[in-house]
């Protein structure tokens, strides 16, 4: 239910109880009033679409929009934990320009385009606390996702293709949760990547966010390909878009020294040190057009994202 669904039910059960009460007698008005205050009750203690995977409707451009705020252009900033998290920090924000499917899973949220059968980026929250824990990945196989609209990306696409299946949310990420584990081999997580790629400097990286979650506590983050051409390299059955390059943005929110660094990996053979590949927010938003961490102060989000990290944290 949205928050203006919400106040107009408030209100017309406040409205209708309140008739009752002043207008009618009897002990049928009675039972009929206290309904209604029972309904009122129940209405208050529904719980909001936040945290839950919200339904999805149409927008005149033909891009799917779910009823969370997650899509606002300007998310609100908002404390959630005791120790400052900002729910939704790590959400883009919503796209105009292609085609966009978002899609809430247990562990990270996807932005998926029909058009090039995988995500236009993929973000989530990682904490210290979600680093172990008892989920295991063996014998988890890459499923369709029936969920976005269009064509349903399948393992047969990617098979003799000379691409790995690339995770943007990696399996480590989701130990905490077994239906976490399960929902990051989803194919809508996945993007056509070099093999050099996924299991060298890609998975450098995942490795690092890791130690920067332990380390700091939390770190937000967003990953998804790039695109220099419009006519891009398609393998499978299905045509799947094969990216160019991959860029990874992750957000450390440190109350003292709040850092933004930003990657970009070509989707080739690498074996680099990360430094290499690092480049200011500002300029992977000006590479794939998407606005980051747009829930941050505007000050905040201006300074931080045209700071160039000169070395890692």
């Amino acid at each position: 239910m949205t928050h203006v669904a919400y106040r107009q039910l408030c209100s017309a059960l406040q409205q209708a109880a309140q008739f009752l009460h002043t207008f009618t007698k009897g002990k049928q008005a009675f039972l009929l009033t206290t309904v209604l205050a029972a309904s009122l009750s129940l209405a208050s203690c529904m719980p909001s679409s936040k945290g839950q995977t919200p339904s999805a409707s149409e927008s005149g451009d033909g891009n799917i929009r779910t009823e969370s705020h997650l899509n606002d252009q300007k998310a609100p900033a908002e404390a959630t934990e005791a120790k400052g998290d900002i729910e939704g920090l790590e959400i883009p924000a919503q796209l105009t320009d292609r085609k966009e499917a978002i899609l809430r899973r247990t562990g990270y949220t996807v932005s998926y385009n029909e058009d090039l059968l995988i995500p236009n980026w993929v973000a989530w929250h990682l904490t210290s606390d979600r680093l172990t824990g008892p989920a295991k990945r063996k014998g988890i196989p890459f499923m369709e996702d029936t969920e976005p609209p269009g064509v349903l990306v399948n393992t047969h696409d990617y098979a003799r293709s000379g691409f790995d299946r690339g995770h943007m949310c990696p399996a480590g990420d989701n130990k905490w949760s077994q239906q976490a584990m399960r929902e990051s081999f989803l194919l809508t997580n996945i993007c056509p990547q070099a093999p050099s790629l996924n299991r060298g400097d890609w998975n450098d990286l995942e490795e690092k966010s890791r130690q920067w979650a332990k380390k700091y506590g939390a770190v937000y983050i967003a990953c998804g390909p790039i695109y220099d051409t419009k006519r891009p390299k398609r393998i499978g059955n299905n045509k799947v878009a094969v990216p160019h390059a991959f860029y990874k943005v992750i957000l450390i929110n440190d109350k003292k020294n709040p850092q933004a660094i930003g990657f970009i990996f070509p989707n080739s053979a690498g074996h680099k040190p990360l430094k290499k590949y690092m480049v200011t927010v500002d300029s992977v938003e000006k590479r794939t057009d998407i606005d980051f961490f747009p829930a941050l102060p505007d000050e905040i989000e201006n300074r931080i994202e045209a700071e160039l990290v000169q070395e890692l944290p």
